[in-house]
């Protein structure tokens, strides 16, 4: 048992030194979100030598998300709350055109990879990562492999291509008010002791959500916790750039490891086949964006990081770098992770059912 432990920190220090060197070397190459992307190239690629056995423990990227989760909670101010409310009827609408896009999108990948629909519908669902492996393990049939694949897939893709948009010529544009600076900055708390209360508030809601079994806890526990005080009046402590980072850094290694190529049938098609449909997922979202921009006075910055089918504690990262809406992006973010978790398992459990129903009614010739 010792040994077991021994190996599993000298596997652990390897890792943390080669996510360290790609969070530097991204760093100074001035690529956007470097300690974010830096790790995760680092470790995926590491991974990939035998003579590397890379691990990263998931209390680290819990660690990581907290830090996130606390950050993003402070821009939850009244006059934010008000802002998404009213718009929680669009916030609906684009939603369901989202998933239903993508639904329509696995059918094809379905037909082309030769892959049974229910495995690429689940592997296709956009923003719920974790739950839908999750969920591919509870439904007879599933291929665990390629929803793992294609989620990760999508995710890592999405994670790469959406900073390139944001930082390139099209997104350059003058910033409109974003609700975080709307925070009453005069009323802001010292760090110490005021930090100490929103730690142990934003601890004990990320156990709670685990134990309720919440989507992503970790980063919705501590999001609504200090979100919950904020709106009381309680003004938490604005965390320095380099805690940021080091949340960054946390979740990164941990999103390195996730894909693991080795462990799929006809890898350069699915491959293939799942950069093609998460970039055809990017540029609806694109699409979609413009109807944001267009009814509402945001940037475009702010309306692309809203509708990206990415995880929503990578799009609040771009967001807070780009000072992009923080507070609006997470609501649009969260909110389609909300219904996800709630509304489409039941409705693709019911698919399921009928599609098997429909097959053992066919008659046999």
């Amino acid at each position: 048992m010792v040994m077991n432990l021994e190996d599993k920190k000298t596997r652990f220090l390897i890792t943390l030194f080669l996510a360290f060197i790609g969070g530097v070397v991204f760093t100074f190459l001035h690529i956007p979100i470097p300690w974010l992307l830096g790790p995760m190239t680092a470790v995926l690629i590491g991974s990939r030598f035998r003579a590397i056995q890379a691990y990263w423990p998931v209390q680290i990227r819990d660690a990581g998300l907290l830090i996130l989760g606390y950050s993003i909670g402070l821009s939850f101010t009244k006059e934010a709350v008000i802002q998404i409310g009213v718009k929680l009827p669009l916030m609906l609408l684009l939603t369901v055109l989202l998933i239903a896009f993508c639904a329509g999108i696995a059918f094809f990948v379905s037909k082309l990879s030769g892959i049974d629909y229910p495995t690429i519908l689940v592997g296709s669902i956009p923003g719920g990562l974790s739950q839908m492996i999750t969920f591919s393990e509870e439904v007879k049939g599933i291929n665990i492999t390629v929803v793992t694949f294609l989620q990760v897939t999508r995710v890592i893709m999405i994670i790469f291509l959406v900073p390139f948009l944001i930082y390139g010529p099209f997104f350059k544009n003058a910033s409109v008010p974003s609700t975080l600076d709307l925070a009453d900055k005069a009323v802001q708390a010292p760090l110490f002791p005021t930090i100490l209360l929103f730690a142990a508030i934003c601890v004990i809601c990320a156990f709670i959500g685990k134990k309720l079994k919440s989507p992503t806890p970790f980063l919705l526990g501590p999001l609504l916790g200090t979100a919950i005080l904020t709106l009381s009046g309680l003004h938490g402590p604005d965390l320095p750039n380099f805690m940021l980072d080091l949340s960054q850094f946390m979740i990164g290694g941990y999103i390195g490891l996730l894909l693991k190529p080795e462990k799929l049938q006809h890898k350069t098609k699915i491959l293939t086949l799942a950069i093609i449909s998460g970039l055809v997922m990017v540029l609806f979202s694109l699409a979609l964006s413009t109807l944001l921009v267009h009814y509402y006075e945001i940037t475009p910055s702010t309306s692309i990081l809203s509708l990206s089918p990415g995880g929503a504690d990578q799009m609040a990262i771009l967001a807070h770098d780009v000072r992009a809406d923080l507070a609006m992006v997470t609501g649009f973010q969260l909110f389609r992770l909300l219904f996800i978790f709630f509304a489409v398992p039941p409705v693709l459990r019911l698919i399921f059912k009928r599609k098997r129903l429909n097959q053992k009614e066919k008659p046999i010739r």
